[in-house]
């Protein structure tokens, strides 16, 4: 079967096409089930493209977490940044996390669910850490911001919670309840702090 992309997609490079693809792919369906040649067709590139600007579908998987992490990071940090208070800006973390978790498409968080895959990789694993790393130092951050006590401990226990939320709720009844009791949390940890 041959793909045809027109439009914005034809403008993006093979680079831009098989991330889009292997984002919308991976996390909708999960890394182990989908194959190099469903990303491949879905991107519209050659098999050559993939192999050449990534190696190898382990590559491919770390290029894509490593995208979302970025973006992740980037719609958090504008977030908490449009805020002169940070103990304003630790909850537009949560504000934002509100909304990813609201959405129709939201299947958990990216990263936990690549890493429990079978045979994830080491790569996988690394941008996992990577990924909760940064989530962990923004909060540290904001912490420090807000001069706190115990800025790493604070850290700390959001991030738990931020972490914990994304993946409990994809198995909740209740995911307006839990994302109101999340924001409650945090906003108990910061009045502790």
């Amino acid at each position: 079967m041959t793909t045809h992309i027109t439009g914005k997609a034809a403008a993006r490079s093979p680079r831009e096409r098989l991330l889009a693809s292997a984002d919308e792919l991976f996390y909708s369906e999960g890394v182990h089930t989908v194959g190099i040649d469903r990303v491949i067709e879905h991107a519209g590139v050659a098999k050559a493209s993939l192999y050449r600007l990534f190696g190898s579908k382990e590559e491919l998987v770390a290029a894509y977490l490593g995208a979302r992490h970025e973006r992740n990071l980037a719609e958090l940090r504008t977030a908490a940044g449009r805020l002169s208070d940070p103990h304003d800006g630790i909850l537009a973390v949560f504000d934002t996390q509100a909304r990813w978790l609201r959405r129709r498409t939201y299947r958990g968080c990216a990263f936990a669910r690549a890493s429990a895959e079978p045979a994830a990789g080491v790569q996988v694993q690394r941008a996992t850490d990577a990924y909760r790393a940064a989530v962990h130092e923004l909060f540290k951050e904001l912490a420090t911001q807000a001069d706190v006590r115990d800025p790493e401990m604070l850290a700390a226990q959001l991030d738990t919670l931020f972490h914990g939320a994304g993946v409990l709720i994809v198995s909740s009844s209740r995911r307006s309840g839990l994302i109101a009791a999340t924001r409650a949390a945090a906003e108990t940890l910061i009045a502790a702090a």
